[in-house]
């Protein structure tokens, strides 16, 4: 588990975020494949990286 681990947050998911997410940025297309390879909702995902501070690169949406 990881050390940090924000309350409330999975801890598989936070470990797969600071993997992934190395300098701090993950793309939208990585972070929904990561959702569903830990078979979280995306949602999750982007609350984790909130907590995480870890930014969300190139929105499918345009949001980001």
């Amino acid at each position: 588990m990881p050390k940090d681990t924000p309350a409330g947050l999975d801890p598989r998911l936070v470990e797969a975020l600071q993997k992934a997410a190395g300098e701090g940025k993950i793309t939208c297309t990585a972070a929904r494949r990561l959702a569903e390879e830990l078979g979280v909702p995306v949602r999750a995902v982007g609350e984790a990286c909130d907590a995480l501070g870890i930014k969300i690169t190139a929105c499918e949406l345009g949001c980001f």
